[in-house]
C-alpha cells in the first residue's frame, strides 16, 4: 500500500442545514476512514451528537472540524451519544472536561464499561468464545497478542448524567428531538427523531452504505433486536438521515429495506451452510458467509457477526448448538405432531 493510500483524513466541518453541522472525524480502521459527530444549535451553544474516537491527536481533529464551522468545544452545552462504541463515545471525557457539559446516553452500556474497567476479562471472554467457535490455536494466539496491544479508544469512563430512554426529549433551536431506543447494533443504541422537520440522527443503526455489525454476547438476540428496531424507525417517516458514518441521505425507507434484505440473505446463507455441512463450527461458516478466510484483523468482527446470525436462527428454532468444549451448529429437528 502506498504512503498516499495510508494517509489519514483530517477533521472537517460543514453546514448541512441552518443550525446543523456535520463534524467528520478521522478513524484508524481499514475500510472505516471516518465517523460523524453532529452539532445542532441550541441557544448560545450547541448540542453535540457523538464525539469520535479517543487516540493521540483526536481532540485536535474535533477542534479542527468545529473551527471550520466557527464552533468551539466551549460551545457544547450537552453531549448526546447514540451508543457506547468507542468511535461515538470515546472522546466524551475530553469534551466534558473542555466544556463542562452533561453527558446523556442509554443506561445499557455494560459492553463499554467492561472494556474500560476490566479489559483483561473482556479479552479472556473473546478468546474463549473464539476457541469454542473453532478458531485454530495459532491464529488465535496471534490475534490475542495483537488485541492486547490495541487501545480501547476511550479517554476514560464517564457515566451519563441522564438516561436516554424512549420518549426523552432534547431541546434545540430546531425543536425537540425524541429518543427512540434501537438496540441491535449495540445494546445502548438510540436514534434521535425531530418530528416536525423529519430528521433522524441515526448513529450506526442506518448508514449511507448498508453495513451490518452487532455486539455479540451482551443481549439474547442482537439480530432480532436490530430487525425490530428497523420496524420502529420505519414508523417515524424520517426524510433526512444524519448517520454516524458517510454522508446524509434521504431515501430512508430504501435503506431500511436494504438492511432487512441483507440480514435475510445472510441468515439464509448461514442456514444453508449448517444444513449442508452441519454439525459445523461458526469459524467454518465464516468463509461461506463472507467469501474469504478469517484474517487476524477480521477474527472478532466476522466471527462475532456469524455467531449473531446463528443465535437468531437458534431463537427461531431453526438451528441448535451442541458440544461443550467445541461448539458446533446443527439443524434443529422438526417437532413431531402431538
Amino acid at each position: 500500500m502506498t504512503e498516499t493510500a495510508r494517509r489519514r483524513e483530517l477533521g472537517r466541518g460543514e453546514r448541512i442545514l441552518p443550525g446543523v453541522w456535520r463534524l467528520r472525524l478521522p478513524l484508524p480502521w481499514p475500510g472505516v476512514p471516518h465517523c460523524n459527530a453532529w452539532a445542532v444549535a441550541a441557544g448560545d451553544g450547541v448540542v453535540l451528537f457523538d464525539c469520535g474516537l479517543h487516540e493521540p491527536g483526536s481532540l485536535a481533529q474535533l477542534q479542527r472540524a468545529m473551527g471550520q464551522v466557527h464552533l468551539k468545544l466551549e460551545h457544547v452545552r450537552l453531549l448526546v451519544c447514540t451508543h457506547a462504541h468507542s468511535d461515538h463515545y470515546g472522546q466524551a471525557a475530553s469534551v466534558i472536561d473542555a466544556s463542562g457539559c452533561e453527558l446523556w446516553m442509554h443506561p445499557n452500556h455494560d459492553h463499554m464499561r467492561a472494556a474500560v474497567e476490566d479489559p483483561e476479562q473482556v479479552h479472556t471472554r473473546h478468546f474463549e468464545v473464539a476457541r469454542m467457535s473453532g478458531v485454530p490455536l495459532q491464529p488465535l494466539r496471534d490475534w490475542s497478542e495483537a488485541e492486547r496491544n490495541r487501545g480501547n479508544g476511550i479517554a476514560r469512563l464517564v457515566e451519563p448524567d441522564h438516561e436516554l430512554v424512549d420518549g426523552v426529549t432534547i431541546d434545540t433551536d430546531l425543536g425537540p428531538w425524541t429518543v427512540v431506543e434501537t438496540p441491535g447494533h449495540a445494546p445502548s443504541h438510540v436514534c434521535l427523531h425531530q418530528r416536525e422537520r423529519r430528521l433522524l440522527v441515526s448513529g450506526d443503526h442506518l448508514l449511507g452504505r448498508v453495513s451490518l455489525y452487532f455486539d455479540y454476547g451482551w443481549t439474547p438476540d442482537p439480530v432480532g433486536e436490530f430487525l425490530a428496531s428497523l420496524d420502529r424507525v420505519q414508523g417515524l417517516d424520517a426524510r433526512l438521515c444524519l448517520a454516524g458514518h458517510a454522508r446524509t441521505f434521504t431515501d430512508v425507507r430504501a435503506h431500511i429495506d436494504a438492511n432487512r434484505a441483507l440480514v435475510a440473505q445472510r441468515l439464509e446463507i448461514v442456514r444453508g451452510a449448517v444444513a449442508a455441512h452441519g454439525p459445523i463450527t461458526a469459524y467454518d461458516i465464516v468463509p461461506m458467509l463472507y467469501g474469504e478466510e478469517l484474517t487476524q484483523t477480521a477474527t472478532l468482527w466476522w466471527l462475532a457477526q456469524t455467531l449473531c446470525y446463528l443465535t437468531h436462527l437458534e431463537v427461531l428454532g431453526v438451528l441448535r448448538r451442541e458440544g461443550l468444549d467445541l461448539e458446533r451448529w446443527a439443524v434443529s429437528p422438526r417437532p413431531t405432531a402431538g
